[in-house]
């Protein structure tokens, strides 16, 4: 009777402690290998690389305020601007890879490192989705002799012409020179602090076009003042449905400004697909597409895969460019 009584305590001693076990795994929410299968179970920031108030930060505000009821969790946006981008996006690139921190990841991802200015690239992160794209245009004067973009290439040969950038070596000077590079047309690439000042200098006749995005054109070209000659875009932007694509023109030439998420390269993969689908959801939902839209910004969805092709597509482009302007 006593060898029974005790059997019977260490078995009930069993069960008590395989409980208390069982317990401490469903609180913490882990599995064996240490993943959060309850992810995400707190807050999740969001890496904007730069400063409040920018485009890239109003996209990221209003993404992040949509996303958190098909998250299931609050999204707070963290500005760390420095460096062109480079600050913010290294910083996400070397967070912990747990999902918790996303990074806003633009152009800039891919131009920063050929340029010398970074050292991270692409293969750091793992893309979530691609939410906007603003392709380079060829915008000139509304009096201006040419209508197609074989006409103006056409002079270009003949002599030089003035196209206005925002700036040395950065994406709309990239865009020209790879419209120069692909075509054989011959610029003077003239620099301005930003895309308006290089608008205002096309108004008064100082250059003779600029390759700036649609959304930074399409008010002037509405009142008659500008006129766009191609879209640097793989189909016509909607702002500008009769503008033709270079592709169209017979030009292989995809180029231009996006903004998109991702997150450590080695985030888990049970993790990545919760964020690819529920941020998914968002940006392909009617009200994120109108507040993009209410921001003269390009709309373009790509989930992870798609986001992917379009780097290492875009990377290659600039390995090639980048070097050859010989910026340093």
């Amino acid at each position: 009777m006593k060898k029974y009584k005790f059997s019977l305590i260490l078995l009930a001693m069993f069960v008590v402690l395989t409980a208390c076990g069982g317990n401490d795994s469903a609180q913490s929410g882990s599995s064996e290998t240490g993943k959060d299968s309850n992810f995400p179970s707190k807050p999740v920031e969001l890496i904007v690389p730069y400063a409040a108030g920018g485009g890239t930060d109003t996209v990221a505000r209003s993404f992040a305020d949509m996303a958190k009821n098909d998250l299931g969790q609050s999204i707070a946006v963290v500005n760390m601007e420095g460096g062109g981008g480079a600050v913010g996006m290294q910083n996400g690139a070397k967070a912990k890879a747990d999902g918790y921190k996303v990074s806003m990841v633009t152009v800039e991802l891919l131009t920063l490192p050929h340029s010398g200015l970074a050292q991270f690239s692409h293969t750091d992160f793992k893309p979530i989705a691609l939410l906007n794209e603003d392709s380079g245009a060829i915008t000139v004067k509304a009096d201006a002799p040419w209508n197609t973009l074989e006409e103006f290439i056409a002079a270009t040969k003949e002599k030089k012409l003035k196209v206005g950038n925002s700036g040395t070596g950065a994406i709309w000077h990239l865009a020209a020179a790879a419209f120069e590079k692909e075509t054989g047309a011959q610029f003077n690439h003239i620099p301005f602090e930003g895309a308006a000042p290089a608008v205002t200098a096309l108004l008064g006749g100082h250059v003779d076009a600029v390759s700036v995005s649609p959304a930074e054109v399409v008010t002037q070209v509405q009142a008659g003042e500008l006129k766009v000659l191609g879209v640097m875009a793989e189909e016509r932007v909607e702002s500008l449905p009769d503008v033709p694509t270079l592709k169209e023109s017979g030009i292989d030439l995809s180029i231009g400004t996006w903004r998109g998420l991702a997150v450590p390269k080695d985030t888990p993969d049970d993790v990545v697909k919760i964020l690819e689908e529920s941020f998914g959801k968002t940006a392909q939902s009617d009200e994120f597409k109108e507040q993009i839209k209410k921001m003269n910004l390009g709309y373009r969805y790509e989930n992870g895969e798609g986001f992917t092709k379009l780097l290492e597509e875009q990377d290659q482009l600039f390995a090639n460019l980048i070097p050859s302007l010989k910026l340093n």
